[in-house]
């Protein structure tokens, strides 16, 4: 029976590593192509090449449920259709323990991808970032089109690029009074962080008076904010690509300031509950082999996954701003679309047995 069980978890996991190969080679190579598009200034072919390299980890993160699902269904399809399901039941295996089987390869998955969502992904992506917007000339311009912006109080912030050690390029800040009039704009060519406060270095004021406008110049300027190297990491990286930590760090923070952190939230839920999507995903693909998906050809259980798997990943993407424009609990945005593949996958397997 042991060795029935490694057959079944080596069939399934070089099925799964197969698929990654093939998914993440596509994307990669997708991804140089678009980051060609960009170049200008410092940002050429080989920073374009470090750049994808640099979103390697969370490529793979992104894409480990969907290999986890096509590699169990190619895997498991390949011995339904070569009969060696059939012979493994015959000889006694139940269908549980082929189920347990298939599923230790995917707990590997979701493993993998925690570990990497968590501490490997974040900090290159932030890497990535940095040095893209930096290389773009992140200090040449007011504000350019690219960075994050970012309210505190009265005061809107824009930051061209945020490196990892404390170093911004490219500060922008708005500052309004309670008629939400505009009361001076300032532009600093870089901040560096001096442990309880930034320093502005060559600083351009322009306020705004009764009289007209005047413009002051200052080559260092003290600025006291609550936005710490830690904060700003977080901020610089789409919500889907941070950590768990780093999400609801930034949630709570968000929310002592007033402001909606409903987005942060979503993310954070997605990540949370990314294992057991997975899982749930993989068990529909076992009930498909057993069930409705038996006798077909393999194209057709490699459509109908991507069918499947499209399906899974439009419902949260649709869910998700639903919850952000009308109120309701993020959580259960990404919560429904798991429980509605758990409940066919549960009655298919129901009927396969």
């Amino acid at each position: 029976m042991r060795r029935i069980d490694g057959y079944v978890m080596r069939t399934v996991g070089g099925a799964m590593f197969l698929v990654m190969v093939v998914v993440l080679s596509l994307d990669l190579i997708f991804g140089f192509i678009a980051e060609l598009e960009d170049t200008r200034n410092n940002y050429q072919t080989l920073e374009a090449l470090w750049y994808v390299a640099l979103t390697l980890p969370r490529r793979i993160y992104d894409y480990l449920p969907l290999g986890a699902f096509m590699g169990c269904l190619v895997g498991l399809g390949s011995m339904a259709s070569s009969s060696e399901l059939t012979v493994i039941r015959a000889a006694g295996v139940s269908l549980k323990r082929i189920v347990w089987s298939a599923m230790k390869p995917a707990l590997v998955v979701v493993v993998l991808g925690v570990l990497i969502g968590e501490y490997v992904a974040p900090p290159a992506e932030r890497l990535a970032q940095s040095e893209k917007a930096v290389a773009l000339g992140a200090g040449s311009n007011v504000a350019s089109a690219t960075g994050v912006w970012h309210r505190e109080g009265d005061v809107f912030i824009h930051l061209n690029a945020v490196q990892p050690n404390g170093v911004l390029h490219g500060v922008s800040l708005f500052r309004f009074n309670e008629e939400r009039e505009l009361q001076s704009s300032s532009f600093a060519r870089r901040a560096i962080f001096q442990g309880d406060h930034w320093s502005l270095e060559n600083v351009r004021t322009t306020r705004i008076e009764e009289t007209g406008t005047r413009l002051v110049r200052h080559p260092s300027l003290r600025w006291e904010t609550g936005l710490s190297p830690s904060v700003l990491s977080v901020l610089i990286v789409k919500p889907e690509n941070l950590s768990m930590s780093g999400l609801y760090t930034y949630a709570r923070y968000l929310e002592d300031q007033d402001l909606n952190a409903s987005r942060y939230w979503l993310a954070f839920w997605k990540k949370t509950l990314m294992p057991l999507g997975t899982a749930v995903m993989v068990l529909v693909a076992i009930s498909f082999i057993f069930g409705p998906l038996r006798s077909v050809t393999m194209g057709f259980r490699v459509f109908t996954g991507l069918l499947v798997g499209l399906l899974f990943k439009y419902m949260q993407d649709l869910l998700g701003p639903m919850s952000l424009v009308y109120g309701f609990n993020p959580m259960l945005a990404v919560l429904v679309p798991i429980a509605v593949n758990a409940v066919v996958g549960a009655i298919l397997m129901r009927r396969a047995g």
